[in-house]
């Protein structure tokens, strides 16, 4: 007997008004491979088409709208490599001016003076009159011939689709060409019980009128129905995940709290621990000595203490004869990590060492004999840790800083240095809303630090303009002579571009004359210096030599200077909150009260007024990252495009919180009630499940 084919499998050449051509770029621009694909690629938004304003109604208020009238004339302004298509439409109450700036030879194609056309857009104001940039338009023939909706859905395309007649008109038709033979034919992937329980409507009916809704009502039950399945399908995930770790995944037995950890913590703590550091500690020790690998994620402010709870960790895999290690990002932050550990290991039969890129060969020969014997305690580095290399004796405890900045593959391979997985914690100084932990790291234990240690001032906070520059000369020159050091960043306009040198060349120049030598010494670093340079200036700035250090962002993380009691942040409005948040945690560690000055320009965006009120108003590292996630959105937070995790087609974890947090409770009964989704009635569920897990690289086993 033949196999069961799906209809749905049917790759996407074969829909009508697609073919050869059309599914390479689909294939291509939106990974669009097969009739179900397309299925899932849903609108972002819906236009009333039965109302339209009249030119004379156009307010700032109005977000996407629509206007008909008549087109006057069309012309190219600017030199050929910059050029724009500009064209006046008219209707009975004024004249409105629509611009182009891509895509231009095949929108002129598309227009005809004197005809009649219906133009769909955001209105700006520019120069104090309202234009259209970039809008859709169609003949007032051709719209009529697509209105059968009200409500009209909109794709997101782009220029390369736009190229071959796919903007969001063309994907609308090869929709509907779709639908009509996905009737019938789009399955269930919810049980009865559960659909039933929270009244949704069917799978079917819900991506018919995601698509083409007949009402707002129907289109709000559809996205309600696919926003529950997406979330419970992710949480699903996680916990079967976090299920089979702790069923299948042996950890080694640390049964032993030993003469490490009690003579450091008799003998050698550097202050008294905080609650919220005993507590993390208990939990930590509880999952040690568990027999089950430990994967726990801790959350602490910059500056909380989470590198001697790290430490009293990886005393404990001592303790019961394993080693331990601590991978940082950056080698700055791994030198860092060295330097406070051996302080704190002074007097200790504890043996310590540093790898990175640039330990030279015979320290390496000598640090990996020392590995395979054990007579290598802790191991601290970089991505030099993850090499076949570097081979332990007997690898209990992995701590990761910053885990973000690491690819889960890099991550998965230090899984491989032991027989039994070595236990993971996983810290992070990016505290991390609610919502996202939830999404992320579903499936790890959490902990969180969240308050700092004793005799730490909270640090105090001011926002000064352009103008202000004397008044911050005049605080800064008060604060030097009271023996306190300054650092000046400016930012990394991107990563991927080269260093913008001018503005800190400039600064640099301004802080000179206003700070000249002999009375006063400034440091310069940045990222284009030799390695050997950088470490120079930083270590005059450390030991005291330097007053004020002018820096690109590399001082983010990793400079630990007690007496650096100034933090300034030159185009403070360019920074996102979290780095904002991380700069003004470089600060603020020793015993002195510190500040933080955000110096922006005059004229800021909302946005950027929002963020630098945030960072005026509180030091709360989880209110920030609220606000950063709200600004933001979960896209450009902690690395979610090499993680893969994020992959939400309709749901959005900010604004659908309350529908998250319901499907990751339904998703926990299911699993209490059956475990391995065997029972009959949760078929559909397990098909579905293995289908998601089929197409994707299960990198969730790694945290």
């Amino acid at each position: 007997m033949a196999p069961h084919v799906d209809i749905l499998d049917t790759p996407i050449e074969y829909l009508k008004g697609v073919g050869p051509a059309r599914a390479d770029v689909l294939k291509k621009e939106l990974g669009i491979f097969t009739f179900n694909h397309l299925l899932t690629y849903y609108p972002f938004r819906y236009v009333d088409r039965s109302k339209f304003y009249s030119i004379r109604e156009i307010h700032d208020d109005l977000t996407y709208i629509q206007i008909k009238g008549t087109l006057l004339n069309i012309q190219k302004i600017g030199k050929p490599r910059s050029q724009r298509l500009v064209a006046m439409l008219r209707d009975d109450t004024g004249v409105i001016e629509l611009v182009w700036f891509k895509g231009i030879k095949w929108i002129e194609k598309k227009l005809e003076p004197g005809t009649e056309y219906v133009v769909f857009g955001k209105p700006s104001l520019f120069n104090g009159k309202f234009n259209f940039a970039h809008p859709e338009i169609e003949t007032v023939a051709e719209q009529a011939e697509t209105i059968e909706e009200k409500l009209q859905p909109f794709y997101s395309s782009t220029e390369k689709l736009k190229n071959k007649g796919l903007d969001s008109k063309g994907i609308r038709k090869i929709m509907k060409n779709l639908l009509i033979q996905a009737q019938g034919h789009i399955t269930e992937n919810l049980t009865e019980d559960l659909i039933n329980s929270i009244k949704l409507v069917s799978r079917e009916m819900a991506i018919m009128n995601v698509h083409f809704p007949s009402d707002p009502a129907i289109l709000e039950k559809a996205r309600a129905r696919l926003k529950f399945e997406e979330f419970f399908f992710h949480q699903l995930n996680l916990l079967k995940l976090k299920l089979l770790r702790l069923e299948k995944l042996k950890g080694n037995r640390f049964g032993v709290v030993g003469d490490y950890f009690n003579d450091f913590y008799q003998n050698h703590l550097p202050f008294e621990l905080t609650n919220a550091q005993k507590k993390v500690i208990k939990e930590i020790r509880a999952d040690l000595g568990s027999g089950k690998q430990m994967n726990r994620l801790l959350q602490g402010d910059v500056g909380s203490g989470k590198t001697l709870v790290a430490l009293m960790s990886m005393l404990i895999a001592l303790d019961n004869g394993f080693q331990a290690c601590l991978m940082a990002p950056t080698e700055i932050l791994a030198a860092q990590h060295f330097k406070t550990i051996s302080r704190m290991m002074e007097g200790m039969p504890v043996h310590v060492n540093l790898l990175t890129g640039s330990t030279k060969a015979k320290q390496r020969k000598e640090m990996h004999e020392l590995l395979q014997s054990g007579d290598l305690h802790i191991l601290i580095g970089t991505h030099a840790l993850i090499e076949e290399s570097v081979q332990f004796n007997n690898l209990g405890l992995v701590v990761i800083d910053e885990q973000h900045r690491f690819g889960v593959a890099q991550r998965a391979r230090m899984w491989k240095k032991n027989t039994i997985p070595p236990h993971m914690l996983v810290m992070t100084a990016t505290p991390i809303p609610r919502t996202l932990a939830m999404t992320f790291y579903g499936d790890l234990d959490v902990s969180v630090i969240d308050e700092l240690p004793p005799g730490r001032k909270p640090i105090k906070t001011a926002h000064y303009y352009d103008k202000d520059r004397l008044k911050l000369f005049g605080f800064l020159k008060k604060q030097i002579a009271e023996g306190r050091q300054v650092y000046v960043v400016y930012p990394l306009i991107n990563e991927s571009e080269k260093l913008d040198l001018k503005d800190l060349q400039d600064g640099y120049d301004s802080m000179s004359r206003a700070f000249p030598l002999p009375d006063y010494a400034i440091s310069i670093v940045h990222g284009k210096l030799p390695p050997a340079d950088k470490e120079f200036e930083m270590q005059r700035f450390v030991k005291g030599e330097t007053d004020i250090m002018v820096s690109t962002t590399v001082i983010e993380v990793g400079v630990d200077v007690p007496n650096a009691s100034v933090m300034v942040i030159e185009n403070a409005e360019r920074f996102g909150l979290s780095q904002l948040h991380q700069l003004r945690g470089r600060v603020g560690r020793g015993a002195d009260q510190s500040y933080c000055i955000l110096m922006t320009k005059e004229k800021l965006t909302a946005d950027g007024r929002e963020r630098i009120k945030t960072m005026v108003r509180t030091t709360d590292g989880f209110e920030i990252a609220e606000v950063d996630l709200r600004l933001r959105g979960p896209g450009d937070l902690h690395g979610t495009q090499q993680s893969g995790i994020l992959d939400l087609k309709i749901a959005d974890i900010i604004k659908d919180e309350k529908i998250l947090k319901y499907a990751r409770s339904k998703a926990s009964e299911l699993l209490r009630n059956d475990p391995h989704l065997e029972k009959e009635k949760n078929q559909p569920i397990a098909r579905f499940l293995k289908e998601i897990n089929r197409t994707k690289t299960n990198w969730s086993m790694i945290s």
